[in-house]
């Protein structure tokens, strides 16, 4: 099964808040409380996506994080870069030469045909396309009149 680890999947979380948020600074733990994540863990993510370049941080009694660039040019794979390194379905996808059976593989050019794919798609979903979806609008109703008696007389 491909999958994302868990880190890479609360990272996109805490980004995806970050993203609501944009014009404001939030402080680690007021990201954590808002992604249900446990401070130790919401810091390690927020310090590796700084190293990355994705988030910035300000210290002091008003700082806190935000995204260094709009959620719009921010995308699914670079969040996933940041987490887990170069994308590579296998080994010799992601780094040349980290296989012994490379100059003598048959199969080695689809696993990057296919690695290339799955990148090409998380680059095209943006941060913004991660936010969840705003509520419909409320629907106001039209006051109904109140019912007339309709008297019939015989």
């Amino acid at each position: 099964m491909l999958r994302i680890g868990k880190l890479t999947d609360y990272a996109t979380v805490l980004m995806s808040c970050l993203a609501s948020r944009a014009t404001t600074l939030m402080a680690a733990s007021e990201l954590a409380a808002l992604a249900r994540l446990e401070l130790p863990t919401a810091r390690k993510l927020l310090k590796q996506l700084a190293t990355a370049g994705l988030i910035q941080s300000q210290r002091g009694s008003r700082g806190g994080y935000q995204l260094c660039r709009p959620a719009t040019d921010i995308s699914v794979l670079d969040i996933v870069v940041a987490l887990e390194g170069p994308l590579g379905m296998t080994e010799c996808s992601a780094h040349a030469g980290a296989c012994g059976r490379e100059p003598h593989c048959q199969v080695q050019h689809n696993w990057q045909r296919v690695s290339a794919v799955i990148a090409a798609a998380l680059q095209e979903i943006k941060l913004a396309d991660m936010l969840p979806a705003p509520p419909p609008p409320r629907r106001q109703s039209k006051p109904r009149p109140f019912p007339v008696a309709v008297v019939l007389r015989t």
